[in-house]
């Protein structure tokens, strides 16, 4: 079955070695061509080195065709993965600590709140660009697997603007039902689920062991469970007060809406420190900044690792290779995407990117119909969904006053701040990640003028949130290496 797979951001190197070994698992692509493109050429060079690696060690006759040229890579592809960050991580920080002046205290700060509406404001346009590509050289009828953030936005523009059809793929539905099957006890693969909503409020609406619904069953579960009862605090508050548990992890689903993080002395009530994803203020730069400076330190002792074996038992649980695997051998497989919602779920607008569940196979992908959401989770859900509209309809027009508007109806925006803070801090960011915004030139002009001459309210300089940790160093990273190596058992790699 020889076509093109091409991967844009593939300096990502956990994520594009997962994904290229889940591609190349399937016995009928042993021969399929595969791209790799990115605009850092030595990330890029890095991770062809592995995955080069990874492909002559299983055997196959393939070799990356990685190029800095995007439309080179893209040309005659029939599939695109898309994993990039724009801005990397040096936006990134900005869009956590501009809204921490403001009081605004984000754990990921990728999907919503501010730095999740400033991170579409960078990625919408040159997702779009990478569209009219793919529109132009790709092959006809190409499909795009969107796994960049903020998903539900560019999944959004892209299929509204971009003309190309783009699915949005996550893994926070698989990971909730990992722990929904163990708080109740169960295998995940005894445990069917259904899950409807937006990509991060997605919730589990039936849960299925045998046919009898175990929903009603798992608060009581989650508050017994010795971790998650204190590594979960949101999430089975949300259980408690909504009656569904949601996908989203603790950190995330606490600066998605308005109640767990609007007061610092409260917050730590809400969160545990334990790991980053539970709660921890820019827990995410941090590891992400970490994960960053080791590799870039201990890539030679990467080289020297076994490669990762391409085999059907070493799959991962995301969604792009399966569904490749289907649309091209006709084996059916069901999972969760993210897609225009069109009348999927009733009660939640028709034009909004919904996840739910979907089956493809060989003549496309399915998507049945959900009905209407529980009143109290489409409430949730459509507040985010006001927001992820106007951001993207800002991001598209260079329009500020839609993206204050957005950044007025974020829920945890609104509750830390009132409209003057908003305005200058949107102001702020605008100024501050000029060069990733190219559609805001006139309204960045017009921010530095309001900056120059008009009074400021005094923002919190050097306000580092109510939960942060430090940032490991390459050396205190390698102590820790080197002492989980010693403590191994003899004889394991």
């Amino acid at each position: 079955m020889p076509f093109k797979v091409a991967f844009i951001g593939a300096g990502s190197i956990g994520f594009t070695r997962t994904l290229l070994r889940d591609l190349l698992s399937v016995p009928e692509f042993h021969n399929i061509e595969i791209a790799f493109t990115d605009i850092n050429e030595r990330n890029l060079d890095m991770v062809t080195q592995l995955a080069q690696r990874d492909i002559d060690s299983n055997g196959l006759d393939i070799k990356i065709q990685a190029t800095l040229n995007r439309r080179k890579a893209l040309e005659g592809a029939k599939y695109v993965f898309n994993l990039v960050r724009v801005g990397g991580l040096e936006a990134f920080e900005l869009d956590i600590e501009i809204p921490l002046e403001y009081g605004i205290d984000q754990c990921v700060g990728d999907t919503l709140c501010a730095g999740g509406i400033m991170y579409g404001q960078r990625g919408i346009p040159v997702v779009l660009e990478f569209c009219k590509d793919i529109r132009e050289v790709a092959a006809e009828g190409c499909i795009m697997l969107n796994y960049a953030n903020p998903n539900a936005m560019i999944t959004w523009a892209c299929n509204k603007y971009g003309e190309v059809p783009t699915i949005g793929l996550c893994h926070g539905v698989q990971h909730g039902h990992q722990q929904i099957a163990e708080v109740l006890g169960l295998k995940q693969e005894e445990v069917d689920i259904i899950c409807a909503g937006i990509n991060h409020q997605t919730w589990y609406i039936k849960v299925l062991h045998k046919g009898k619904d175990m929903t009603g069953m798992l608060l009581e579960a989650f508050e017994k469970h010795p971790v998650y009862s204190k590594t979960e605090k949101v999430r089975i508050d949300m259980l408690r007060r909504f009656g569904y548990y949601s996908t989203e992890s603790n950190g995330h689903l606490s600066e998605y809406v308005p109640w767990y993080r609007k007061r610092p002395e409260e917050i730590k009530d809400w969160i545990d420190l334990s790991s980053w994803i539970n709660g921890e203020t820019g827990g995410y730069l941090r590891v992400c900044r970490e994960s960053r400076n080791w590799f870039e330190v201990d890539f030679p002792s990467w080289l020297k690792e076994p490669p990762m074996e391409y085999a059907q038992e070493k799959r991962s649980q995301e969604h792009g290779s399966y569904i490749i695997e289907a649309l091209e051998t006709g084996r059916t497989y069901r999972g969760h995407f993210n897609v225009v919602n069109r009348g999927v779920i009733t009660n939640l607008p028709y034009d909004a990117v919904v996840e739910v569940p979907g089956y493809v196979d060989a003549t496309g992908i399915h998507i049945p119909v959900i009905g209407d959401l529980p009143l109290g989770c489409a409430a949730v859900c459509n507040a985010s969904i006001t927001v992820q509209r106007l951001a993207v309809e800002a991001a598209v027009r260079g329009d500020d006053l839609l993206l204050r508007q957005a950044m007025m109806m974020d829920p945890l925006v609104g509750a830390v701040c009132n409209p003057p803070e908003i305005w200058q801090l949107v102001d702020d960011m605008l100024i501050a990640q000029e060069q990733w915004l190219p559609q805001y030139k006139e309204a960045i002009a017009k921010a530095k003028e309001r900056r120059a001459a008009e009074p400021r309210i005094p923002p919190k300089k050097g306000y580092r949130g109510a939960a942060r940790l430090p940032e490991k160093t390459v050396e205190e990273m390698a102590r820790e290496k080197e002492a989980a190596q010693k403590a191994e058992p003899q004889g394991q790699q």
